[in-house]
């Protein structure tokens, strides 16, 4: 395991956005709490985004909403309905795990030769606490690269709370673990995460890691309802 560092650890914002790649991202399902948070978080460091939803008018009330809040921060997201989110160079799927097999599967042909990000958890609610539901291939991730046979799925995501994405002015100090079977496009998704501000990227590896990911949500989720805390990933040592 190895972390992709940012550079220099306090460059300013304008420095950040002239170090980006030009790299447009769709973000399919962003009127929900995590998409329109990971939405708000690329803009505000400077990538272009496509707000996606299945309701193009929906998506153009969520990004009304963020520019009534943050103004010219988040002035790079464009609403789109899902196919033309979908034309972004690197595609990330914020909708829930029941939904995120079926976008995979109909948006196919569209994501072929593409990098797609996985944020799906499969997670169950039982009293004070969740549970991991793994579907056949064991995660989420390997569901969806069956699927998408032709693109790189990698994943990453799974412990950062979406509240903490929406609020702008809320540091996120959160390690945050990339999993996918292409090197490229797991290095692609690393520095995208180093670009926002107080997240660590790590390597973890192949996507039969991903499986790991995805049931520690169910763990940290527990956590935070039984002892009242909003608790993140931050690995020691390093």
């Amino acid at each position: 395991m190895w972390l992709l560092d940012r550079g220099p650890e306090f460059l300013a914002p304008r420095s950040r956005r002239a170090m980006l790649p030009a790299v447009k991202i769709g973000v399919l399902g962003a009127t929900g709490p995590a998409g329109r948070g990971l939405a708000a978080r690329l803009s505000d460091v400077g990538y272009e985004v496509l707000a996606g939803s299945r309701e193009l008018a929906k998506a153009e009330r969520v990004v009304a909403d963020l520019a009534e809040t943050w103004g010219d921060r988040v002035a790079r997201i464009t609403p789109a309905d899902n196919q033309a989110a979908c034309d972004a160079d690197v595609v990330v799927l914020a909708v829930h795990a029941d939904a995120a097999l079926a976008t995979s599967k109909y948006f196919a042909d569209q994501l072929a030769g593409k990098v797609v990000v996985s944020m799906a958890n499969n997670l169950v609610r039982s009293g004070t606490e969740f549970n991991a539901v793994p579907p056949p291939h064991g995660s989420i991730a390997k569901e969806m690269q069956a699927l998408l046979w032709r693109s790189k799925v990698v994943t990453a995501f799974h412990l950062v709370p979406a509240a903490e994405f929406v609020n702008l002015d809320e540091k996120m100090e959160s390690d945050v673990v990339a999993c996918g079977d292409d090197d490229g496009a797991r290095e692609a998704l690393m520095e995208i995460i180093c670009a926002i501000p107080e997240l660590r990227a790590f390597d973890g590896g192949s996507l039969e890691n991903a499986v790991g990911m995805e049931t520690f949500a169910a763990v940290l989720l527990t956590v935070n309802i039984r002892h009242k805390v909003r608790a993140g990933l931050r690995f020691s040592g390093i």
